[in-house]
């Protein structure tokens, strides 16, 4: 401004009284919110292209690269950044990544800084409704992601332990922040991180894997009543996969007196809890050593009867099932991922297809298909109407008793389809 006020002097009084209305009048304009040449000079922006802001405001919380028109301030990855309509309005601030598909995840609408009150007011408030949703229990996910409001940030908390993810490049820089709020908040003998999530690797960030705070052990974890010994380090996810709590639990109606196959049984979580079910007998078949040998100590601890874990393919599994001819009067299918991006989506079906397909030829008329999928790129219709379609190939008729998707510390943002990842639906079969 020193500078312009020095262009505009003037030698007479009249003259100075017009230069100095003419500076005030750039001067309003300068300053105006507006103007997006102002906030380049003052902060880190991005302005969208026209139109682009609709399905922010509509509750997503993304922003991609193909969406801005101009970047300003020269801001660096994980930094926080406003974000501008393509007239200047402000839409919120969020963490920035110049070199990612999704260059902005929204933090808030509101012009705040993200700062150690910034994080202690949104996980308490995810606290408390875990505590509502689970009183007494002292094990779930604490933080998840855009579906807490924090997005790339995973935190999920086991008795006194805690393991955290960072998805983000955002929350990947204020992981030491993070922490010291979790610690302040909660107190637990030690925080992990487990890092290794190929998703990660889209924001140019490497795999960790570690204890970041505190001394680690063993813990025993109660669900529903049954127990699970959690290893933080070597169990999957950030420990165990915490999605299907109510899940495990709804089989227990559906397998009284009756011969059960959990197939990708990992540790054992719906084999047991059909054998809190009063099952006559469950195998339980994985292809990881390592998640049968968890699975072997959880039958353990509970002193599960009747209940048997083996490792195998379980596509070779039920092939051969099939041609010996078995039967049961329930199966549960609980695989991993069958894709990880919209490229894949037809052989994840085609792999769907094949498993539920044979389930069925192996279920008693008057039977029960318990049956999931993972891959968030399979909308919820597509995996039912898939489900509709083995039952045709097996020759059978099916009825859908039961559709949910993960427990409800795993909250789904209505305008992201992308925190809907979870399908878990129980049919009748005959």
């Amino acid at each position: 401004m020193i500078g312009i006020t020095h262009n505009l002097r003037c030698g007479d009084v009249t003259s100075s009284f017009l230069c100095c209305s003419r500076f005030n009048a750039l001067r309003l304009i300068l300053a105006s919110p507006a103007n997006s040449v102002y906030h380049g000079m003052m902060k880190k922006h991005l302005l969208l292209k026209k139109n682009e802001e609709k399905r922010l405001l509509g509750g997503h919380q993304w922003i991609f690269s193909n969406e801005i028109q101009s970047i300003h301030g020269d801001p660096e990855a994980g930094d926080i950044v406003e974000l501008h309509r393509h007239d200047g309005k402000f839409l919120g601030i969020g963490a920035f990544h110049p070199h990612s598909l999704i260059s902005f995840r929204l933090l808030s609408t509101e012009r705040e800084e993200v700062s150690f009150e910034f994080f202690e007011r949104r996980i308490s408030r995810a606290l408390e409704l875990r505590k509502r949703l689970y009183p007494g229990s002292e094990s779930f996910r604490l933080i998840h992601g855009e579906g807490d409001f924090l997005p790339g940030l995973i935190v999920d908390k086991y008795n006194e332990y805690i393991s955290v993810q960072t998805l983000s490049f955002g929350m990947d820089r204020r992981q030491t922040l993070i922490c010291d709020v979790i610690e302040s908040l909660l107190h637990p003998k030690a925080i992990v991180e487990r890092n290794e999530s190929p998703l990660r690797e889209l924001e140019r960030l490497e795999a960790r894997k570690g204890v970041l705070r505190g001394t680690l052990d063993h813990t025993i974890i109660s669900e529903n009543g049954v127990k699970f010994k959690i290893d933080l380090m070597a169990g999957q996810k950030t420990g165990v996969f915490l999605d299907q709590r109510d899940n495990r639990q709804s089989v227990r109606r559906y397998v009284r007196e009756g011969r059960v196959l959990d197939c990708f049984c990992n540790e054992g979580g719906f084999s047991l809890n059909a054998a809190e079910g009063k099952a006559l007998s469950v195998e339980g078949v994985d292809s990881s050593d390592n998640a049968i040998a968890r699975a072997n100590v959880n039958l353990t601890i509970n002193q599960a009867a009747n209940v048997s874990f083996s490792v195998g393919d379980v596509f070779k599994v039920l092939d051969t099932h099939v041609k010996a001819g078995k039967k049961y009067d329930a199966i549960i299918l609980d695989p991993p991922s069958f894709t990880r991006s919209k490229k894949t989506i037809a052989t994840a079906l085609k792999g769907y297809k094949e498993i539920n397909a044979n389930a069925l030829r192996l279920i008693n008329p008057g039977g029960f298909l318990l049956t999931a999928s993972c891959s968030h790129h399979v909308p919820e219709d597509v995996f039912f109407a898939t489900i509709e379609q083995s039952a045709r190939l097996a020759g059978r008729l099916v009825q859908l008793l039961e559709s949910s998707g993960a427990s409800p510390d795993h909250p789904v943002i209505p305008a992201m389809p992308e925190t809907k990842y979870l399908k878990f639906g129980i049919f009748a079969v005959h």
